[in-house]
């Protein structure tokens, strides 16, 4: 028998032992996973404060599944009467500008004084392999072991706006937990993320020195959203460029229309590393909280963010229903095919898509009178 042959059939033999391997530790894994959760344990862990329970639960409204997806509906309806007793903050800013940082020290602080801090934090998904890092841990090493901090990274997957499709959820289920510090962590990509804003009470936009002119502030859709704009990083070797670039902002606002009437937004500085301008941000943060409490404005501002998160439930409902039908997913592939041969234009198909996917849920939900119609038809044929 050849040399290259006997090879060939040694790495086949090889490959296989590693497949069955694989297997059996697959199996295995499965065996020792526990048990699902009743609805009422799920409940019960979360309003005690368990830290694997809220994980778990956190896990099971990110799910996909649609088994999944009824319990955590039915979870969250159940700990609704706990919640909202929380101030929810968000933070954005683009990479590198030091947000997990910032809120390590911040966290840190808040702690100090008595308060239980949840950081949801949100990692970019990669538009390559769809995975995430989900790293933030490591980035907040103080906080990370304190008993009164919660971490919980994410990733933001398909979500647009810089944050994950379930980060309400989340918010909702630290609240139940205990938590009276919400801290929103976003992916930091620029302009788009203000999704963050329609879900939080404070919004912190987190600039660096030197980050560009007034003019370019306006630009960003961010700062269009932010009560609090912070240039971190105002460290000693760039504490000069830090008050150019807070001077620079603080002209930007005069251009800028309050998120709130009642409030007008404020920039300052920080740095996480001497803690200069923590106790100033946090009792700004207070502050804010206080007028918008003071003229009715927390209230207005939450039942505004319940109707924002109706419709993008509803949105969500739809784009998943439309791709799970089984005449889109046999229509899609042929669809996408000619789009690309230039066979058909994008705006066709989309119409065609569409116009299949609304006719079959109808013809779902209305089968009855569709058959009524055509029975009338036909007598009236005779």
């Amino acid at each position: 028998m050849p040399s290259t042959i006997r090879a060939r059939r040694l790495y086949l033999d090889q490959e296989q032992s590693l497949w069955m391997l694989r297997t059996i530790s697959l199996r295995n894994w499965r065996k020792n996973l526990p048990n699902r959760l009743s609805i009422q344990e799920y409940k019960q862990g979360v309003l005690n404060g368990e830290r694997s329970v809220l994980a778990r639960a956190i896990t099971l409204v990110e799910s996909q599944r649609s088994v999944d997806r009824k319990l955590a509906q039915t979870l969250i309806q159940s700990i609704v009467p706990h919640t909202g007793h929380s101030f929810r903050i968000g933070v954005s800013g683009l990479p590198g500008v030091g947000k997990s940082t910032l809120l390590d020290a911040l966290g840190m602080l808040l702690i100090d004084k008595g308060h239980s801090v949840a950081i949801l934090a949100v990692d970019p998904s990669s538009n390559m392999g769809g995975g995430s890092i989900l790293g933030d841990k490591t980035r907040m090493h103080r906080l990370s072991h304190e008993p009164n901090a919660y971490i919980r990274p994410s990733a933001s997957g398909s979500s647009l706006g810089g944050v994950a499709q379930k980060t309400r959820e989340s918010i909702l289920l630290c609240e139940a937990a205990g938590f009276d510090i919400i801290i929103v962590e976003t992916v930091g990509v620029g302009q788009s993320e203000v999704e963050v804003s329609n879900m939080v009470d404070c919004f912190l936009a987190l600039m660096l020195p030197g980050g560009g002119d007034e003019l370019q502030g306006i630009k960003k859709g961010v700062l269009e959203r932010a009560d609090i704009i912070v240039i971190n990083k105002a460290d000693e070797e760039r504490l000069m460029l830090a008050r150019g670039t807070l001077r620079e902002h603080r002209a930007a606002l005069h251009y800028l229309r309050p998120r709130h009437p009642t409030w007008k937004p404020v920039a300052m500085m920080t740095s996480a590393i001497t803690g200069m301008g923590l106790e100033e941000l946090w009792r700004t943060i207070q502050e804010h909280k206080q007028t918008l409490i003071s003229c009715g404005a927390l209230k207005e501002l939450r039942s505004e963010q319940q109707r924002l998160w109706m419709w993008r439930l509803i949105e969500d409902g739809l784009r998943d229903r439309f791709f799970e039908h089984p005449i889109i997913q046999n229509l899609l592939p042929r669809y996408e095919q000619e789009v690309q041969q230039g066979i058909r234009l994008p705006t066709q198909a989309s119409s065609l898509l569409l116009a299949s996917f609304f006719q079959e849920e109808h013809d779902h939900v209305y089968p009855q009178r569709i058959t009524n119609i055509k029975s009338n038809s036909s007598h009236e044929d005779r």
